[in-house]
């Protein structure tokens, strides 16, 4: 029990931390700061680091790509909106030791609240039946990111503090002491 707990606290700080992330729109869509990567490496490296420091702007941008493809389908919009305000108030803006108490009766645990949540968003994406469109709006805002992702370049703005996904490894110091394969 204590571990589903444990594992609801990571997936809260989580969520949390990608509200961190929020970085200005300017910065984020900077022309001056696009170019072409000069290998593979460079740019999973560079997805790596911009998905760490845009992930606020990242999530946005699936949101909305979602909403889109959603236009046609007002009720879907209207349900799955409610369902990421319960999402948001029920679960991501409460303090992990503070349960949920309706009429200072009785207290609802985290883990009723997620399973709650994950069936009340499955129905509504089962039902209105837009699973379809829910997707391939995943994949396009997945390929979008990755693009920008690859794009932006990330020796500027203060990204010295960010590790590269393929740590030492990339390390000019260290080069040395990697035997090739």
């Amino acid at each position: 029990m204590s571990s589903t707990t444990e594992s609801l606290s990571n997936f809260k700080e989580a969520t949390l931390s990608i509200m961190s992330t929020r970085h200005p729109w300017t910065e984020f869509l900077s022309l001056s700061s696009l170019s072409l990567p000069s290998s593979l490496s460079q740019a999973t490296t560079r997805i790596g680091i911009n998905l760490t420091r845009f992930l606020f702007n990242y999530s946005f941008i699936l949101l909305f790509i979602l909403l889109l493809s959603l236009v046609y389908h007002p009720l879907s919009i209207l349900l799955l909106l409610i369902a990421f305000a319960g999402w948001y108030f029920l679960f991501f803006t409460r303090e992990s030791d503070e349960s949920l108490t309706l009429f200072n009766l009785v207290s609802i645990d985290d883990r009723v609240i997620v399973v709650a949540l994950v069936i009340f968003s499955l129905v509504v994406v089962a039902v209105t039946g837009v699973w379809l469109n829910v997707v391939v709006s995943v994949v396009i805002a997945a390929v979008v990111v990755c693009l920008h992702g690859a794009l932006r370049t990330t020796d500027a703005g203060g990204l010295d503090d960010y590790e590269s996904p393929y740590g030492p490894m990339l390390n000019e110091a260290s080069a040395g002491s990697y035997s090739p394969v």
